[in-house]
């Protein structure tokens, strides 16, 4: 395993992937054209928010399955490029949320008494003690610009402090906010109604540039806190609210452009506490983050669900072990649908009935539609899977039922053309051996394993013995096999063979020529 880390992580994320056989390679030097020459031969790249990865990197790279972010950002990455090439990015949002949870309620008090300003008087020999007259938070109301992790983590701290909380949240329900003891409300009511504005959503298309001029003039005598990504708040705008005293007082951790130099516009305004991205800088934090995205690393270079994957079905690692089987009876199952469907895929339905529809699917959803691609010879994974099918207009939906009547869990993978669909199902059998159980309305018990030749042939005499002849005559040995028939005798029938050698095309054109054999597919799994 090649491993290159590009920003300052721990050595606690270091010394794990070294531990586990890894070559690590650290080099903080690298960025746009050097960055991409030195991504080929890696297998995973580590980074910080310093690092810029693009989709140029991702062009280039030609082994790289993950990139980590020891941290909770990852607008330094590019999240399309990466599900494109089939890259995991995932980030590490749990070592540092305590963190920057703590350095938000700092930042409230240094605002509110104005810490920082005053201490600055004092080591110039002044005692400005009639300078600064402080807001107590107790009785105010404190605004949440997003409740995710960290913003419920502030949440949490200030609720002791007697403060009122409001949150502006569209993606979280009010049943949460409510346990969280937080009314949700819109944005401008949020803005509008709090004394102290806090923010804590990601930087992205929807969230850049959120509190311009506009929203700014809502904060009248109010004070705002950011210490979630730089990009969200017009920073020009709010130089000038602190100004002209529209907005009372501001305290920044991170910024648009980083690192801010004397030139910036928020330099030199005294009722603005500036901090040079602080808020996951503690010694906890960094091994805490460090030794997140290491793990994450070595599992996905294992095959393994990634725990924060930001591109990618995640799943906890107790229930993967569970679901495990079912991941890899998906791949198979989607990948002989695939292969025995003579059209174009333009539909695939993976279906779940039993107690394996209770449990979370995504994961193994993905691996049917990564199963369906794999024999197209498009470069796939569960990564890149879901968007390979949104990007060819397949159709792809997902069933659940409780209800199975002769397996304890079922998995099926329908493929369909627009004229004809195929389903694949599956099951596990004592000591989680896979099985093929029914393909299309033929009832199979097939081990998923090694060659298989599939057979649809009229149901007459002889058939079976002609093809057996057939491998015989081409040393061809027969490991198993498995008939059914579809209707009454004299109709059609199903034979799946397991072989333990290949078959040559000429083989397979053979027993096509001959008149009782409808189909032969042979596949290798």
């Amino acid at each position: 395993m090649q491993i290159l880390v590009t920003d300052p992580i721990a050595d606690a994320g270091i010394d794990q992937l070294r531990d586990a056989g890894a070559t690590v390679t650290i080099d903080t030097d690298l960025s746009g054209d050097s960055l991409a020459a030195a991504v080929g031969g890696v297998d995973a790249l580590l980074v910080r928010s310093g690092t810029a990865v693009t989709a140029a990197v991702f062009d280039a790279a030609d082994r790289l399955q993950f990139v980590g972010r020891a941290g909770i950002g990852v607008d330094n990455i590019d999240i399309e490029a990466a599900t494109a090439a089939g890259v995991i990015v995932a980030n590490a949002p749990d070592g540092n949320v305590r963190a920057a949870a703590e350095h938000t309620v700092a930042m409230l008090f240094a605002v509110a008494r104005s810490i920082p300003q005053a201490h600055g008087r004092l080591h110039d020999g002044e005692w400005a003690k009639s300078a600064f007259l402080g807001v107590e938070l107790n009785g105010k109301t404190l605004g949440i610009v997003g409740l995710g992790r960290v913003g419920q983590e502030v949440a949490r701290r200030v609720a002791p402090l007697g403060m009122e909380l409001l949150a502006y949240d569209p993606y979280i329900s009010a049943e949460r906010a409510e346990l969280l003891g937080v009314e949700l409300v819109d944005l401008e009511t949020c803005l509008r109604e709090a004394t102290f504005v806090t923010v804590h959503t990601p930087l992205t298309p929807e969230t850049a540039g959120l509190l311009g001029a506009d929203e700014l003039a809502l904060l009248a005598d109010s004070y705002l806190i950011n210490c979630a990504r730089g990009g969200i708040i017009d920073e020009a705008a709010l130089a000038e609210a602190l100004a002209d005293g529209t907005v009372a007082g501001a305290g920044l951790d991170t910024f648009a452009d980083e690192p801010i130099d004397a030139e910036h516009p928020l330099v030199g305004i005294d009722t603005a506490v500036l901090t040079p991205h602080l808020g996951a800088s503690t010694v906890a934090a960094q091994t805490d983050v460090s030794a997140s995205v290491a793990q994450q690393a070595l599992a996905a270079l294992a095959g393994e669900p990634v725990s924060h994957a930001i591109n990618a079905p995640s799943v906890d690692e107790t229930v993967y072990q569970q679901i495990r089987p079912y991941v890899e009876l998906a791949v198979t199952a989607g990948t002989i649908a695939a292969q025995l469907l003579e059209g174009r895929i333009g539909t695939v339905e993976v279906s779940y009935a039993g107690e394996i529809a209770a449990e979370d699917v995504e994961i193994i959803t993905a691996a049917a539609l990564q199963g369906v691609f794999e024999p197209l010879e498009w470069q796939v994974n569960t990564v890149n899977a879901p968007r390979i099918a949104a990007d060819r207009g397949i159709e792809v939906t997902e069933t659940k039922s409780r209800q199975s009547a002769d397996f304890q869990s079922l998995i099926g993978v329908t493929v369909g053309d627009g004229d004809t669909e195929l389903g694949v199902f599956g099951t596990l059998f004592t000591g989680d051996e896979p099985r093929i159980v029914r393909i299309d309305e033929y009832r199979v018990d097939a081990i998923p394993h090694g060659r298989m030749l599939v057979a649809t042939n009229a149901d007459a005499p002889g058939v079976i013995g002609f093809i057996g002849t057939v491998l015989g005559e081409h040393a061809i040995n027969i490991a198993g096999m498995y008939n059914a028939r579809r209707d009454e005798p004299g109709g059609e029938a199903m034979t799946v063979y397991s072989l333990d050698d290949p078959i040559p095309p000429e083989v397979e054109a053979v027993l096509e020529e001959d008149d009782r054999i409808i189909d032969v597919t042979y596949l290798e799994l």
